[in-house]
């Protein structure tokens, strides 16, 4: 079975917490890219960031709906939510937009371990590590392109 080592893209791009959110936008498309990891000083990944959250900033905002009821107001929704949303509708870097939470692979991941994590995450630019050290990375492209060769055959 094929694996992460196998269908990744190595020449990654990566960019750092402090590019600004329209050079970023550039980079995508110049470089033709839904996706980068974010990598500190010393190049570990740190976060990821992607077409979505770039979007995310054109988005409407959402503002939870709200009663009082006797001396209390009852919020329906998260504020926190609410929060993160507002924080990547003004963002201005990567840092502002980015997703923290950083899922990564393996060069041994296989195949379809890695489009499960992509369809029941929601996540679909997964950074490839061994170790610390990023080696590659997978996109949807690099799924759709994997699996358009195996029926060639």
């Amino acid at each position: 079975m094929l694996c992460a080592k196998d269908i990744m893209t190595k020449n990654v791009i990566t960019v750092t917490p402090d590019l600004g959110v329209e050079k970023l936008a550039g980079l995508f498309w110049k470089n033709n890219i839904s996706g980068a990891p974010v990598v500190d000083a010393e190049g570990h990944v740190v976060a990821v960031v992607t077409e979505s959250d770039l979007i995310d900033q054109a988005k409407k905002i959402h503002i939870p709906t709200m009663i009082s009821f006797l001396d209390s107001v009852i919020m329906f929704g998260s504020a926190d939510k609410v929060e993160k949303e507002i924080g990547k509708i003004t963002g201005t870097t990567v840092s502002d937009i980015c997703t923290k939470e950083v899922i990564s692979l393996t060069e041994d991941t296989p195949l379809d371990e890695i489009a499960t994590i992509m369809a029941e995450k929601g996540v679909h630019t997964l950074p490839v590590l061994s170790g610390k050290v990023l080696v590659g990375i997978i996109g949807k492209n690099d799924i759709i392109k994997t699996l358009a060769r195996q029926h060639e055959v």
